[in-house]
């Protein structure tokens, strides 16, 4: 729980309100902007005051968005007041982002407001906008999994990372896909506010405190099913029910009723790893996952996920993530 020493710090640590301006636009993601709303609206509860949350829109009024919900009484970009604290981009479909970056005032006013402002950042594909008007040149930057080489592809001075939730160089920070935008919000509210404040909030709103930043967008078992034939996906599911046992090829070719050789073919081409690559990534995911949102020992963890030992399963996280396992779940813990 927050304490009220910890309000009371949260509170003495800021001097103002920090306006919070979050753009919207006809064709937007609704959530990708009553996601962040909502976790910087909570804070104010914990915190009165912390943030003035600022819609706006490159004309006002309102618009619809992709999913048909209409939001009114926007603030026109012309008349948002100077003080901006943080700027967030919302993300939208692909006509809508044609549209307000080649029809709209909205670049001309990031160029001019966002290196006025501490942080400007995007949600999901409003990475797109920001790229557009330079904002990006030169930085690591993330958007949705399913727009990451297409961004790459029309600025290849950003380094675009297609594993990373949400990221930050500088002031500038980029988030994939519409909930990964409160994972975003919570660690601006936690640099802000502190980590007390930002559990508080994740846990009213039935949420892990912080999914990593470097996490990936989706899990290699999701990823790989949306590959996979009907076969391969049953495997898949199988290997994650069966981590800690043997997961050799001989015991996958004859799980999956195939020769060896035709199941190692079949496999790579369909799933785009080696069946041994997709089983150490597999129990490395399982383990993390048990590290962050579990108190089970470490040496539970590493048999449970097929490692063997708390050793090789520290061995397999210092190589991947260059930290340890208590590091990671210190971290990037929910308990």
């Amino acid at each position: 729980m927050v304490g009220k020493n910890d309000i009371y710090s949260a509170m003495s640590a800021r001097s103002e309100s920090k306006r919070i301006v979050i753009v919207a636009y006809d064709g937007v993601q609704a959530l990708d902007i009553t996601g962040p709303s909502s976790v910087f609206a909570r804070a104010n509860d914990f915190v009165p005051q912390a943030y003035e949350i600022v819609h706006a829109s490159p004309n006002g009024g309102q618009v619809k968005s992709q999913c048909g919900i209409v939001m009114s009484e926007l603030v026109c970009l012309d008349e948002v007041e100077p003080a901006v604290d943080t700027i967030l981009v919302a993300g939208g479909s692909e006509d809508a982002l044609r549209a307000v970056i080649f029809d709209s005032n909205l670049l001309d006013w990031l160029k001019m407001r966002a290196p006025k402002t501490r942080r400007a950042g995007s949600v999901c594909t409003g990475a797109f906008i920001l790229a557009a008007c330079g904002l990006l040149d030169n930085r690591r930057a993330v958007t949705h999994w399913a727009s990451c080489a297409r961004l790459a592809q029309l600025w290849p001075s950003i380094k675009v990372d297609a594993n990373a939730i949400y990221m930050r160089d500088g002031h500038i920070f980029t988030s994939a896909g519409v909930t990964a935008a409160i994972d975003a919000a919570l660690a601006l509210v936690e640099e802000d506010l502190g980590r007390a404040v930002a559990a508080q909030i994740a846990k009213s709103m039935v949420l892990f405190l912080r999914r990593s930043g470097g996490q990936s967008q989706y899990s290699n078992a999701l990823a790989a099913q949306s590959k996979a034939s009907d076969k391969f996906a049953d495997l898949i599911n199988w290997i994650s029910d069966n981590l800690r046992e043997d997961l050799s090829i001989p015991v996958l070719a004859r799980q999956a009723s195939m020769s060896e050789r035709n199941f190692m073919r079949k496999f790579q081409r369909e799933i785009n790893m080696t069946p041994a690559a997709y089983v150490r990534s597999a129990r490395l995911e399982a383990a993390c996952d048990w590290l962050e949102n579990t108190s089970w020992p470490i040496k539970r963890i590493a048999a449970l996920a097929g490692f063997g030992s708390a050793d090789s399963l520290e061995r397999a996280i210092r190589k991947r993530f260059d930290t340890t396992p208590s590091a990671l779940r210190h971290a990037f813990g929910a308990t």
